[in-house]
């Protein structure tokens, strides 16, 4: 880890503390470059900790034909997965807001292995939703921190640092369905035993993390002076905007996150019924699907810093979309590339939306990271039950068709300021 520079630093914008660090005590680290290892870190733990939750809807095809269950009761584990999330992120955020502390991250990973070995032996359909949500609540205690850190260790780089932090995340759920396909269809849902070895794995590099931040912290309160002292800095935009711009954020997000509900709980059974492919097949072409939204989370990041969150944001939209409305009049190639390209430009946002509203309100870092990975992704969740609905009732093929129309409310983009914060 870099040295940090003895003299004072010019009295500078703070952001938020991080594990109990004043925020420019860090302005001098910034000025040294991103923090690499811890990024990494961050990066790898973010892999595990989704990899695990993603094994959830990669094994919606077996658990339906385990418990008997219809599209209903399918959309009802993602509700309880991700409001579970969804409830106790923007919380979790705020209170770790007054009180950082750097390895809340393995009590989270802690609750994900409990759910985990719930779910391999659950006995009825009540338990898997019970797993669910605890496999939930390490995601709600995870994420906010974790983005607080990646901000910390950003040193001015925050679309590269969040394209780093969330590839992780989107590998690593990417790569539960290929798990699945490999493991839990040839051995069954017992299986998902094994997977508390990579549990254990992601709390012990989540306690190396907290000990760097622990290091990080004795040394920057140690060289810290009163000069560096400084007030938070608040948008200069008004209230009223500020407000209105988050909730139009939320809805953005809530509508790539609907969108990417569908395609992650029913495309394998789209596939299925439409184009009569293989559950393993499916389970593949899911996996290209999400490892794709990886690679656009990264290149959406990396341009974000060079032309702007606003413009990312309205790429991901207007680029995303024809691609979205071709999906139901296509055949199965055509149905596969076309997810794939909407699913590229889509992912790019990511870290644009979630970094234009950390600078809304630059001194609430955990409650923002928990409101975006949480009540959006909840949302999501809500979604995907409104989804196996419609499935039930109207069928699938014509429901999924439909959701071809979410990323349409992208457009509201045009009520956003054309910069967060100057």
């Amino acid at each position: 880890m870099t040295a940090l520079r003895t003299e004072s630093p010019p009295v500078l914008p703070m952001t938020p503390s991080v594990a109990g660090i004043p925020a420019n005590t860090a302005t001098a680290e910034a000025t040294r470059g991103p923090l690499l290892p811890i990024l990494i870190g961050l990066s790898g733990a973010h892999l595990l900790n989704d990899l695990i939750q993603s094994m959830i809807p990669a094994m919606y095809p077996l658990l339906k034909a385990t418990y008997g269950l219809d599209f209903l009761q399918v959309g009802l584990i993602t509700l309880a997965f991700q409001v579970t999330s969804s409830l106790l992120q923007p919380i979790l955020g705020h209170i770790t807001d007054q009180k950082p502390w750097a390895y809340a991250m393995v009590a989270g990973m802690a609750s994900t292995l409990c759910g985990l070995l719930a779910l391999a032996f659950a006995p009825n359909y009540t338990v898997v939703l019970i797993a669910a949500a605890f496999v939930g609540l390490g995601s709600a205690v995870f994420h906010p921190e974790a983005t607080r850190m990646a901000r910390h260790a950003a040193a001015g780089q925050q679309g590269f640092a969040q394209g780093v932090f969330q590839i992780g995340g989107h590998v690593g759920y990417s790569a539960g369905p290929l798990l699945v396909a490999a493991l839990i269809v040839p051995f069954g849902q017992s299986a998902l035993a094994w997977l508390t070895l990579v549990a254990l794995a992601a709390m012990a590099l989540m306690t190396w993390i907290g000990h760097q931040y622990v290091a990080l912290r004795r040394h920057q309160m140690a060289t810290a002076t009163s000069k560096t002292a400084s007030t938070v800095a608040a948008s200069p935009l008004p209230v009223a905007t500020v407000v209105a711009s988050m909730a139009i954020l939320i809805v953005l997000l809530m509508s790539k996150n609907a969108y990417s509900a569908a395609f992650s709980s029913f495309y394998t059974f789209y596939l299925i019924e439409k184009f009569g492919v293989s559950v393993q097949t499916s389970q593949v072409l899911l996996f290209v699907y999400l490892v794709v939204g990886a690679l656009g989370v990264v290149i959406g990041g990396m341009l974000g810093d060079r032309i702007g969150r606003h413009r990312i944001i309205w790429i991901s939209i207007l680029g995303a979309l024809p691609f979205a409305l071709a999906v139901p009049y296509a055949n199965l190639t055509f149905t596969v590339i076309f997810s794939l390209f909407a699913s590229l430009i889509m992912a790019s946002a990511f870290s644009a939306i979630l970094i234009y509203a950390i600078d809304l309100v630059p001194h609430r870092v955990g409650l923002v990271g928990g409101l975006f990975y949480g009540l959006a992704f909840g949302l999501g969740g809500i979604a995907a039950l409104l989804i196996g609905l419609g499935a039930d009732r109207y069928g699938l093929i014509p429901t999924f068709d439909a959701c071809a129309w979410l990323p349409a409310l992208g457009l509201l983009t045009f009520l956003l300021p054309a910069e967060g914060r100057r």
